[in-house]
């Protein structure tokens, strides 16, 4: 009666698809791209692929699982890196301006078993995100004016804000890859030309501090020459009095007579002096 009962195909079709049942409820396959969470009866077991750093691709845990059947469950985690955007999140400067601000975040899971339990799937860590998100971009960019989006110092700002980001994501078991500002604009009409006359403003009163700082410099560089030239001078007299006044007396002679200091001539000079003058003297020579 048992043997009968084999030989028909409807019960070896029944058996066949309660062993495929079994085999599929037993054996799965993890791919390179995924990470595994295995639950049994909801409550986690190991994780299956997780990813690691400078991990060489095909040596990874991917490849066949085995698990109880009907008890197990698989918890499938993307191990490439996630995007969470952020729109339209107005945010108040020092300056008092308001900013329309759109953002995104990317990130990876790093603890998969961490974020199946705080989250539960990647979608819920995404919502879990875009709120943290917001309260880093507003707590970062309400430090500063409008104007640091606008400058070198917007790199440093996306520093700070990946920073603040990651310290609230580890709760669910990710690792913050880069934040960015895709746009920050301000409302049009009044506030916008209100906030380009102050820039404006601002950048003139920078002009100015800088050129009375550079002319305080030349200032003090100038009368530290004059000062050394006096000192040389002064040396100089002492060591040989009739050098020193010889040498002044052709500076004077070329002021005079000679050329300026671009080289060009001054034009005709004349003078009508006694040979005795004593303006003249270093033209006579002297007596040995």
């Amino acid at each position: 009666m048992s043997g009968s009962m084999f030989r028909n195909p409807i019960v070896l079709g029944f058996l066949a698809l309660i062993l495929l049942i079994l085999v599929a409820s037993t054996v799965a396959i993890v791919p390179e791209t995924k990470q595994a969470v295995i639950l049994r009866f909801e409550n986690p077991v190991r994780t299956i692929n997780r990813w690691q750093p400078n991990q060489p691709f095909g040596r990874t845990g991917a490849g066949l699982v085995l698990r109880v059947p009907f008890i197990d469950r698989l918890v499938w985690v993307d191990k490439r890196v996630l995007d969470v955007d952020l729109d339209n999140t107005q945010v108040l400067s020092t300056d008092q301006l308001r900013l329309s601000v759109d953002a995104y975040a990317r990130f990876r899971v790093v603890d998969p078993l961490r974020m199946v339990v705080t989250a539960g799937s990647e979608e819920r860590v995404g919502d879990q995100l875009r709120p943290l998100l917001g309260s880093a971009l507003r707590n970062e960019l309400g430090k500063r004016p409008f104007a640091a989006l606008l400058s070198p110092e917007r790199g440093q700002v996306m520093d700070n804000i990946q920073a603040g980001l990651q310290r609230q994501a580890t709760q669910y078991g990710v690792q913050i890859v880069d934040v960015r500002i895709k746009r920050a604009d301000l409302p049009d009409g009044s506030p916008l030309n209100s906030a380009l006359d102050r820039m404006k403003t601002a950048r003139q009163q920078e002009v100015a501090t800088i050129t009375a700082q550079g002319q305080k410099t030349a200032q003090i560089i100038r009368a530290e020459a004059d000062a050394n030239a006096a000192k040389i001078y002064a040396e100089a007299f002492n060591k040989d009095p009739d050098f020193y006044d010889f040498y002044r007396a052709m500076q004077s002679y070329r002021y005079t007579f000679g050329v300026n200091n671009d080289g060009k001539p001054r034009g005709e000079t004349s003078l009508i002096l006694s040979p005795n003058n004593a303006y003249l003297k270093e033209f006579q020579g002297r007596g040995r």
